[in-house]
């Protein structure tokens, strides 16, 4: 029970939109679609729900190609970033009504509305307006909506982006297990890699209308299977160092004769881009010693129990994540040594070289 997406190509004019793309998300799972702004997510989520059709390829829901059939024709529901509610129907009536469109019985409209509002926690609200309604209770309004109506996919374009902080972090809890029970193909985009990592289930990382990663979430966090993958799973942004393996020393843009340690002992000669997070960045003060590479603060970024140091080493700027708040000031001078054992190395072509995850298995 699944929908398939069969080597799907969108073109406008000269310009390809998504290439080639095949994937399979499947029923009871929290599918989610991870990659920046302008990635291609939407565009996927239209041609699923058959608001576009592709140029290429085909979509198959539980076997049955879905490809030319209408949106109207299609048991789907979408909930989108923006609250889209009726401004003249109270919330009771906006959960409705798709289900007075169907023409459903009175009794099970008034049955499938409560129960929505209840998991939704919406049951005081039903007879206000959606003018009277906060921006985290319009959402749900809208995913109650969605919910209601039993489709067979269900299609969540970040839908908890204009929400603030914490009514996010309380969406996030609730909506897997609220869905969980409809059986339904969910499929979830967010531009955030920690919104993805809590959601669970299996992430496909979309990078430029490609798929360039899909499994589950957390075996595509530790083992990106590219630099792609490993830059659209990455927040802050992947650290990168390009080298040129030669023997047992590797050599940087910038001229500079290390030991070939970590993921790169066992590699054959080449050019490699090895790349670690933030947390595998040691900041440290004063002068700067062999293994490290001596460095400019740039900005410092304070999150409350986290500083993000930003720190220009010459061959790119790297973040370093330092442990509580720390006063970095633009400009002073630092070290960063990076945990070679912890990094990942990609070669020529961009794919995966080695990583921990490889190595502890080697």
């Amino acid at each position: 029970m699944s929908l398939v997406l069969d080597n799907i190509g969108l073109r406008a004019g000269a310009t390809t939109i998504i290439d080639g793309m095949s994937l399979t998300l499947r029923r009871g799972v929290m599918n989610v679609l991870l990659g920046p702004t302008l990635a291609g997510k939407t565009t996927m989520m239209r041609l699923m729900a058959g608001l576009d059709q592709p140029t290429t390829g085909r979509l198959l829901l539980d076997g049955t190609d879905v490809t030319g059939l209408p949106v109207r024709k299609r048991s789907v529901a979408m909930v989108y970033q923006q609250f889209v509610n009726y401004p003249s129907l109270t919330v009771f009536e906006n959960i409705a009504s798709p289900l007075r469109v169907a023409r459903l019985p009175k009794a099970e409209i008034d049955s499938r509305v409560r129960h929505a509002a209840a998991l939704l926690r919406l049951e005081p609200l039903l007879q206000r307006m959606p003018a009277q309604l906060s921006g985290g209770q319009q959402q749900r309004t809208a995913i109650a909506r969605a919910l209601v109506k039993r489709a067979d996919l269900v299609l969540l374009d970040e839908p908890l982006a204009n929400l603030d902080y914490k009514l996010r972090e309380e969406l996030r809890e609730q909506l897997p297990p609220i869905f969980a029970e409809t059986n339904a193909i969910l499929v979830y985009a967010t531009t955030e890699p920690t919104e993805a990592l809590l959601l669970g289930g299996e992430t496909a990382t979309v990078w430029q209308g490609q798929v360039t990663q899909h499994g589950p979430t957390s075996l595509v966090y530790r083992q990106p299977a590219n630099l792609a993958a490993a830059r659209v799973f990455s927040d802050p942004p992947l650290n990168e160092l390009a080298v040129d393996k030669r023997g047992a020393e590797v050599i940087t843009a910038a001229g500079r004769h290390l030991p070939a340690s970590g993921v790169l002992a066992n590699l054959p000669d080449g050019h490699y881009t090895v790349g670690f997070r933030c947390d595998d960045a040691v900041l440290s003060r004063g002068a700067p010693s062999a293994p490290g590479f001596p460095g400019v603060v740039a900005v410092t970024e304070l999150s409350g129990t986290e500083s993000f140091v930003h720190v220009d080493v010459g061959v790119g700027t790297w973040v370093c994540l330092v442990r509580g708040v720390h006063d970095w000031q633009p400009g002073a001078t630092a070290e960063v040594s990076v945990d070679m054992d912890r990094a990942f190395a990609f070669d020529s072509a961009g794919n995966l070289a080695a990583s921990p995850a490889m190595a502890r298995t080697a």
